[in-house]
């Protein structure tokens, strides 16, 4: 299990020069004997000068950090699509996109515990700030607090960075705050924020940067998948670890090698996969043109898990895999339509992505390209519709429902302070309503695959079960022994009950949830 520390919001520093924080001195340089960081309260060289004296301009990689978190909170935009733009913008090279990408999540990451200290440091609520202010201070905190950077370089840049971009004003307020904040290590904010706190829940909140309803959340989801609770701390840890870049070449389309040359390694889970800690895989040719996708291990897991399914002989014939009829119910951005498309092309089988929104069928369409023209076709439509409209029409059916998203929380790092607890019941009837008509549109021998990217068991288990029992022609397969089959490892120990489900701490995916579900011939 993974040990309490490594689960805070702390991030893998990244070296450049010791002036602006990127220096290759070691952490021993603030460590003592026993490892732990010294209180920078007693190292005066950050504090000498006034900030008038400081630094007046904004460092291309830290300014990068504050766009994304200022699009973040300003305007509801994804962290993982905000970045890769602007560190081309930027034309960062691979050290400083590095130092950008942990920059940018590990703030993001822990913005409930450095919010919580901020609070302790700023004399008025922090809603009452600026919210541009707000996340210049939130990069300083992680910069202090869980990065290998000189807290005289962390100071001296986020105010150069503030001076820079919001204004002079703000200035002297962000140097205050940010003295206070490195007058404590890590562990010792930790300390103070939860002393007298006897709720282990709000305790685990505050320590691995959570909101407490998803911690709760994430017990009871360990429990219903058949896990011991106390691996909750382990599994919060692998949220807050910075995710490796997971790659998969389309069966028949896709080549490595490329990748390989720029420093990927194999995937130990997957076949036709792999594995990064940095760079940006957009700049890869086979990236550009589709062939090469970045897609989770699981979610790759889960479309070949759909395509090596055992289906049931079609009535009044020989079951013959040529023909058949693949559908992606919930195919918007299209990253599994594409893999399910690859493996239909090299069978002789074609796929429908179905998408209800126009412009993510279009992103659908842009993954789908480089997938021969012939093996599949995209609709605009609601999915909920097409039982009615294509019964029994198709023999493998994916439906990867909506959900809370609770098991990306590592990869979608704001998506853990955008969640609410109300979110799980008001998309309880829709991932309902799919399904049912998933169960529809598969014909007599034909396979659902009902995945969430949450564990929670409201999304998996409880879905599941409603189905099975409004209808007779129902019965489960097991999930977990087809996930073995299709992994390189074979022995994921992810079945339970019939069903499967991933874990980041375990398996060092998302936490993907897989039911198969076959309608009896």
């Amino acid at each position: 299990m993974t040990n309490d520390n490594a689960g805070r919001p702390r991030g893998g520093g990244h070296g450049s020069r010791e002036n602006d924080g990127r220096g290759s001195q070691g952490a021993g340089s603030r460590r003592n004997a026993q490892g732990r960081e010294r209180n920078r309260s007693s190292t005066p060289s950050f504090t000498a000068s006034t900030p008038s004296e400081r630094t007046r301009k904004a460092d291309p990689a830290r300014l990068v950090a504050f766009e994304v978190l200022r699009a973040v909170s300003g305007e509801d935009a994804y962290a993982n699509l905000v970045l890769p733009s602007r560190i081309r913008h930027h034309r960062l090279d691979k050290r400083d996109a590095g130092f950008a990408t942990e920059l940018s999540y590990g703030a993001l990451r822990g913005q409930g515990t450095y919010d919580a200290i901020l609070a302790r440091c700023v004399d008025r609520p922090l809603e009452q700030l600026d919210p541009a202010v707000l996340d210049a201070l939130r990069l300083g905190v992680h910069q202090l607090l869980a990065m290998r950077v000189p807290a005289h370089a962390a100071l001296d840049q986020t105010v150069g960075l503030a001076r820079a971009v919001i204004g002079a004003g703000p200035s002297t307020l962000i140097n205050a705050v940010l003295r206070r904040v490195s007058a404590k290590d890590l562990d010792e904010w930790i300390a103070a924020l939860t002393e007298g706190e006897t709720e282990s829940s709000a305790i685990a909140a505050l320590t691995y940067s959570h909101p407490e309803w998803i911690v709760r959340a994430l017990r009871q989801s360990l429990v219903a998948h058949g896990r011991d609770v106390s691996e909750i701390t382990a599994l919060l840890a692998a949220d807050n670890a910075a995710p490796v870049v997971n790659l998969v070449a389309l069966p028949g389309l896709g080549d490595l090698s490329e990748a390989m040359e720029e420093g990927f390694t194999p995937g130990g889970l997957a076949p036709d996969s792999a594995l990064s800690s940095g760079g940006d895989p957009g700049r890869l040719s086979s990236v550009r043109d589709g062939s090469n996708r970045v897609q989770d291990v699981g979610s790759q897991l889960v479309a070949r898990a759909l395509a090596e399914a055992e289906l049931l002989p079609r009535q009044g014939s020989a079951l013959e895999p040529d023909g058949e009829r693949w559908l992606d119910l919930c195919a918007g951005p299209g990253g599994k339509a594409a893999l399910l498309a690859a493996m239909a092309g090299q069978r002789g089988a074609t796929l429908l992505a179905n998408e209800p929104a126009p412009h993510r069928a279009k992103l659908v369409k842009q993954a789908l390209a480089a997938v021969p023209r012939d093996v599949w076709t995209v609709r605009i439509g609601d999915g909920r519709e097409v039982g009615e409209q294509r019964p029994e029409g198709f023999d493998r059916i994916l439906v990867d429902a909506p959900c809370t998203g609770l098991g990306a929380l590592r990869r979608r790092p704001e998506s853990r302070w955008r969640r609410k607890p109300s979110d799980v019941g008001e998309l309880g009837p829709l991932q309902r309503e799919l399904l049912a008509s998933a169960l529809k549109a598969v014909r007599p021998g034909g396979v659902v695959a009902y995945a969430t990217c949450s564990p929670h068991p409201a999304e998996t288990n409880a879905v599941v079960v409603d189905a099975l029992r409004k209808r007779e022609d129902l019965e489960l397969l097991d999930a977990g022994a087809v996930l073995d089959g299709v992994s390189l490892t074979g022995n994921l120990g992810s079945g339970h009950e019939k069903t499967a489900q991933l874990w980041p701490h375990i398996h060092a995916t998302d936490a993907m949830f897989l039911a198969l579900i076959r309608k009896k011939a």
